[in-house]
Parts: C-alpha cells; sequence; structure tokens
C-alpha cells in the first residue's frame, strides 16, 4: 500500500475535475481501485503503488488539459477515465490535439488508432478511415476540417452521407425530398454546432463555406481548396464512390468514413467502401486507417458489444464453412 498526495493550484479547476459532490471522484476511485480523499484542492491517493501511481498521473494530465483551455466537465471525464483505463496506448500527453474554435478549444485523440488517424489527416490528401462505431472517424476528420478551415488552411468544407435507410423506407416519411433526407444528415450538422456554434455554423451555411448534402447531390462537381469528408461510406454503391473520388480538386483534402460490418445497401449493390478498400491499397497519397473496438471512446459498453458481433460474426462465417 502507498499513498499519494496532489495540491492544485487552481482550486475552480480542481472543483471541476472532482465534479458535483466528488462524483468525479468516485469514478476515479472504482475505475483504478483505490482510495481518494479530497480536502479543498488537495487530494490524497491510497491503495497498490501501481494503481495508486496510475490515478496521479491521470489526474495530473487532466489537470494540465484544464490549465491549457480545456474545458472538463461530467461527460469529459467519463471519458477520459474510460480510455485511461485501458493498457494500450501512448500516455495522454503523446496524444495529438486539434485546435478548433468552441468553448474546450481542442480536441484530443484519446487511443492509439486515433493519434495514427489524426497524423495520417495532416499528412495525407485522402483518408480512408474504417472500423466499428464509436471510434471517432467522422468527429476527429469534422474537427480536422473546422481547424484546417479556421486557420485558413481550405476555404470551405463540404460534408456528405449516402441517403440510404437502415430497414425504413424514404418514400414513407413525409415532406419534401430536404425534408426527407434531413434526419441522415443530422450527425453532421450535430457535430458541427458542437465545434463551432450554430450562429456561426448558420451563417457559414447560408454563405456557403459549409455545405451539408446529399451523395445524389454530388455528381458534375469539382472541389477545389476543400475539405471534403463521406461519411457512413458503406453505404454509397461503387459507382457512387468513384463519382465521389473523382471530384477532388486543386488543394483539396478528402476523408471517407465507414464501417464495412454495417452496410445497408440491397444485397445485389456492392459496397464502394469495400471496393475501394481492395483497390487503392498502395497508391501514393491515399492512406488507409482501420479502427478496432479498442478504439471505442463511448460508453464501455459499447465495446463489448462491438466485440460480442465480431465474434457471432466470426462464429457465422466458419459454420457457413464447415
Amino acid at each position: 500500500m502507498s499513498t499519494a498526495e496532489i495540491t492544485f493550484s487552481d482550486q475552480h479547476l480542481a472543483g471541476n475535475i472532482f465534479g458535483h459532490n466528488e462524483e468525479n471522484l468516485r469514478l476515479l476511485e472504482k475505475r483504478f481501485n483505490v482510495e481518494v480523499v479530497a480536502r479543498g484542492n488537495i487530494v490524497r491517493i491510497t491503495g497498490d503503488d501501481g494503481n495508486v501511481e496510475r490515478a496521479r498521473a491521470f489526474l495530473d494530465g487532466l489537470f494540465k488539459s484544464g490549465e491549457e483551455g480545456l474545458v472538463i466537465d461530467k461527460v469529459d471525464f467519463q471519458a477520459s477515465i474510460e480510455d485511461a483505463g485501458r493498457e494500450e496506448g501512448p500516455p495522454r500527453n503523446e496524444l495529438t490535439r486539434i485546435s478548433v474554435p468552441n468553448r474546450k478549444r481542442f480536441v484530443q485523440a484519446r487511443t492509439e488508432g486515433q493519434n495514427e488517424y489524426v497524423k495520417a489527416l495532416a499528412a495525407s490528401d485522402m483518408v480512408i478511415a474504417i472500423g466499428p462505431a464509436g471510434t471517432g472517424k467522422t468527429y476527429l476528420a469534422m474537427a480536422y476540417a473546422v481547424s484546417a478551415l479556421t486557420s485558413g488552411d481550405t476555404s470551405r468544407i463540404m460534408l456528405t452521407r449516402p441517403a440510404v435507410e437502415a430497414g425504413e423506407s424514404l418514400g414513407f416519411l413525409p415532406g419534401t425530398l430536404v425534408e426527407k433526407i434531413s434526419p441522415y444528415l443530422r450527425p453532421l450538422y450535430d457535430a458541427l454546432y458542437e465545434m463551432v456554434g450554430i450562429d456561426k455554423i448558420q451563417r457559414y451555411i447560408d454563405t456557403g463555406i459549409i455545405e451539408v448534402v446529399p451523395l445524389a447531390y454530388m455528381r458534375g462537381r469539382t472541389l477545389n481548396d476543400a475539405f471534403i469528408i463521406l461519411d457512413e461510406a458503406q453505404n454509397s454503391t461503387s459507382e457512387q464512390m468513384r463519382m465521389f473520388l473523382t471530384r477532388m480538386g486543386f488543394n483539396s483534402k478528402v476523408v471517407v468514413t465507414g464501417d464495412i460490418t454495417q452496410v445497408d445497401l440491397p444485397q445485389r449493390k456492392r459496397s464502394g467502401l469495400i471496393i475501394i478498400n481492395r483497390i487503392l491499397q498502395g497508391i501514393p497519397g491515399i492512406r488507409f486507417c482501420y479502427f478496432t473496438e479498442k478504439d471505442v471512446v463511448r460508453h464501455d459498453l459499447v465495446q463489448k458489444i462491438v466485440r460480442a458481433y465480431e465474434k457471432w460474426d466470426q462464429d457465422n462465417r466458419e459454420s457457413k464453412e464447415s
């Protein structure tokens, strides 16, 4: 058994980290199997040597992030502590950050896979990210696009998704075509609102600096000086994918994200994401990034669900082959 004591220089920031009624510290105790006692801006951690050191390093890293401008709320703390409990991946202070113009000031990669993805976004003109839900594929691409826009590295952002039904029919939804496809684009709007703010985003949309459109509307365009993101690319057909990739103009960056295990296309249609995963490998300037359940940064149950489905798919394949 050992004890470590930490004194935080900013009591207000320490209070944010501790949480309401010190609820965050209770999460810390559970995750690292330690006992934590707070008095003012001083925290005492007691437990096994290794656990105490990991808990201390976690709090030190979080406090440093707060000093650098990250506004720490309950959701941030919970997500960070889930990441800290994993054995894999580089230390928090070695993970890449993306500057964004919101109240938190930056978005940080949280896993080794995300770290490599952010580095690929910086180094390559075309990045193709494949992996399960909750791994930050789209969110990090959006953050990088917003950062590029605010820094002047790009003049506009184009966000697109295929409007493919997941068990429902568009034809039975009320309203015009634009109203029907709006639910498919809503996740992109939500991420933008979080990073930039509703008022500014609306101005950007009104002036064409940011466009959020269904994939079918991309035909015939050439996009220069743009950051272009295709989300849910597993639901694009091979023809749509070919059309999309050839929209890329000069001084543009393209990011394609999707999960090849969640294709909602009719069986007779081939997924464009699966095809480019086979035929574009090794082309200079194109970088493939692959995520696993280890990169899931949502509730820890999501990681377990992803793992369970992967096992189920593997068992089904093996039973068909035998």
